[in-house]
């Protein structure tokens, strides 16, 4: 297992001290950084999806607003 060592400010070090002093807070720092990891990873996944997204729409053909109102229209009962 690996050693981290990275400066807090005081504030959130006591409060985080007395909120889990009864706790492995080395466990809880290893969950926390394992929650940051999974969120930054979303938040690649969705900007790949959004660039890929524009990308595709570059080569889409145009559609005029009467297309589409046909379209609507054709796809109602």
């Amino acid at each position: 297992m690996a050693t981290v060592n990275f400066s807090v400010p005081d504030d959130v070090k006591a409060a985080f001290n007395e909120m889990f002093n009864d706790r492995n807070k080395s466990a809880i720092i290893a969950d926390l950084m394992r929650e940051a990891v999974e969120r930054a990873q979303r938040k690649q996944r969705s900007h790949e999806a959004i660039v890929s997204i524009l990308e595709r729409r570059k080569n889409a053909p145009a559609i005029s607003e009467d297309q589409i109102r046909a379209a609507r229209e054709d796809g109602r009962p």
